[in-house]
């Protein structure tokens, strides 16, 4: 059974970073494609960042480009998610999730391509 685990969510200042982490237990973690998505009160969930098996593709949301940097760790089972220059907008629950593609595929951006989800972490920016 595979588990989901993030870290590191918390409350930080506009303009300050965090970093999330994400431990996934169980076999073949490097052919698992890694993402983060979010959800802020009242709104749907979104795509923040995508990262394939091997670590060499890489997919970001609009929202976050230039700002959050996305990796991957396969050694130790593990995916980090640095987040820089935050805003307010950012609030929200960060969601860890691993799809199970058997091979190095691209990250998908869409929320049902994804086998397995923690249970979230809570990110807040205040203004």
């Amino acid at each position: 059974q595979v588990q989901v685990v993030e870290s590191g969510g918390g409350l930080v200042q506009a303009g300050g970073s965090l970093r999330l982490s994400c431990a996934v237990s169980g076999r073949g973690f490097s052919s698992y494609a890694m993402a983060w998505f979010r959800q802020a009160p009242g709104k749907e969930r979104e795509f923040v960042a995508g990262i394939s098996g091997s670590g060499g593709s890489i997919a970001y949301g609009d929202a976050v480009k230039g700002r959050f940097t996305i990796t991957r760790d396969n050694a130790k089972n593990t995916v980090h998610l640095q987040m820089s220059s935050l805003k307010p907008d950012d609030t929200a629950v960060y969601y860890c999730a691993a799809a199970n593609y058997y091979s190095d595929y691209d990250p998908s951006l869409d929320q049902y391509e994804y086998d397995y989800w923690g249970q979230g972490t809570q990110v807040t920016v205040s203004s």
